[in-house]
């Protein structure tokens, strides 16, 4: 795609230069809406960007998060994850893709990268929001802190400082989003993954009141918060790995390269408790730390006016799995180990399965416990706390179109998703045996409808079926044949309903 000299636009700190498309869309990069996190600020709140005299360029990619490189066994995740840690200091920064002529009160998207908590960024392929800027919506991507930066639980700091990061894109979102054609009063956040369960925990945010109108939820989780006790555990092994007391003035001085690589130490901790399983089944050691799931503060009425779409994916534990060559050599021990971990009765869980999935092989039993007590458990939790208080619809899907990857085996996995969502299932790094939509081409149509799904629920809060309910929990599934369903998924979700 050809660039051009772009407009310049005038943000509360100061002007900016964008770049324009041939495609008719203007896109500006790396704008900041938080101050550098430097030093002991890496542990604060997020703090106002010092304004700057002059034009910023902002026709270039920023730096990103520190974190380690990622790798997923036999698959090529780049293109989510990106190329890994780009350096410098003012990160905290959004990208902002509008149409050329953009002629105000536009609906505005504003999306939250996944990657565990630890990794991603918004110069990662899968979130170049030009098709949102073309088809006529604002889209707005944001990098926040990650790892021990964003998610350690640490004495003398705010916890989930990569969550209040968020909250500040989404007031700068309000502040400025005017001057790029955006409507401030009709903003739609959302997420995928880590980035979803960030989403469900601005929610939970009274903080974050007024900032959005809808949401949508992608592979997240209303049940994915740690517990203060299972965080201090993983400040006790952070601190220990750093070789320092588990308090803030101790990681203070401490450099970037270091918090990263005793971060990518603390896999495996054991978080479970008494009363409480790891809601993350040991796949990452950061998540949000809160004293109540972010399910049960919707419940209790917190954005009560937000409409909400949420969904997953059919085979969402399959990324886990396939790529390091576990799936088809699971056994009925890993069966049963993974509903150890996440269930309180684990007997019953797996006994549900092989009852809903009769023939299922051990690798589909483990994926489909695995994948819902990740994301399923927690969407189905957060859907119906949502709807049990209607003043806002609820709305729900299944993304069921299976990649071909790997020979076939990963199928309709976590994130498989995004591409379509984003209108780049074209992109030729995304095709190929060992790449996220493997080497066959997609059903033609099934990016632009998906993509344009996601914009009319941007635009009217009505993705284009049944509202969910508590009672009838109306779904979608999204694949080659669309097709509504009543609970579809009825005595697997009952299997994980936790006791009132």
């Amino acid at each position: 795609m050809n660039h051009h000299p772009g407009p310049v636009v005038t943000t509360a700190l100061g002007a900016v230069r964008g770049r324009r498309q041939d495609d008719g869309t203007t896109v500006f990069l790396n704008i900041p809406y938080a101050a550098p996190p430097r030093g002991a600020g890496r542990f604060a709140p997020p703090r106002p960007h010092e304004p700057w005299d002059g034009v910023r360029d902002a026709t270039v990619p920023g730096p990103n998060a520190p974190q380690a490189e990622r790798r997923l066994g036999g698959i090529d995740m780049s293109p989510y994850f990106g190329a890994g840690w780009s350096r410098a200091e003012d990160y905290l920064t959004v990208n902002v893709w509008t149409p050329t002529a953009p002629g105000g009160d536009l609906p505005v998207m504003v999306f939250v990268h996944g990657g565990g908590f630890v990794a991603g960024s918004t110069r990662s392929a899968l979130y170049d929001g030009s098709a949102f800027a073309r088809d006529g919506v604002v889209l707005v991507t944001l990098n926040y802190r990650l790892g021990i930066a964003g998610f350690l639980d640490l004495p003398g700091a705010p916890a989930n400082r990569g969550l209040l990061d968020v909250v500040a894109a989404l007031r700068w979102v309000r502040g400025n989003i005017a001057v790029f054609g955006g409507d401030p009063r009709n903003v739609t956040l959302f997420g995928q993954s880590a980035g979803a369960t960030i989403v469900a925990g601005v929610l939970a945010t009274p903080d974050a009141a007024g900032l959005l109108r809808r949401a949508i939820v992608q592979s997240g989780s209303g049940l994915g918060a740690f517990t203060t006790e299972q965080a201090a555990r993983v400040t006790r092994a952070a601190a220990e790995a750093l070789g320092v007391e588990p308090h803030v003035d101790a990681l203070a001085e401490i450099p970037d390269e270091r918090l990263v690589e005793a971060a990518s130490r603390l896999a495996g901790i054991d978080l479970r408790t008494g009363t409480h399983h790891d809601p993350l089944i040991g796949l990452s050691p950061f998540s949000l730390v809160l004293d109540t799931q972010p399910a049960d503060s919707v419940a209790a009425g917190l954005s009560a006016g937000v409409t909400l779409l949420v969904g997953t994916n059919t085979e969402e534990g399959n990324l886990y799995l396939v790529p390091v060559d576990q799936y088809a050599a699971s056994t009925a021990g890993d069966v049963d180990d993974v509903a150890t971990r996440s269930h309180p009765d684990p007997a019953r869980l797996v006994e549900t399965y092989r009852e809903t999935r009769p023939g299922a092989s051990f690798g589909e039993l483990r994926s489909a416990i695995m994948g819902d007590a990740l994301f399923g458990a927690g969407s189905w939790a957060l859907a119906d706390a949502h709807a049990a208080r209607p003043r806002s619809a609820t709305y729900a899907y299944q993304f069921a179109w299976r990649s071909g990857a790997l020979d076939g085996q990963l199928g309709a996995t976590h994130a498989v998703e995004l591409p379509f969502v984003f209108d780049l299932a074209h992109l030729p790094r995304l095709h190929g045996r060992t790449a996220l939509l493997g080497p066959d081409e997609p059903p033609t149509d099934l990016a632009a409808r998906v993509h344009e799904t996601w914009i009319r629920f941007a635009r009217s809060g009505d993705p284009g079926w049944d509202p969910y309910d508590t009672e009838r929990r109306a779904t979608m599934r999204i694949d080659a044949e669309w097709a509504q369903a009543d609970d579809p998924r009825g005595r697997e979700r009952q299997a994980w309903r936790r006791p009132s």
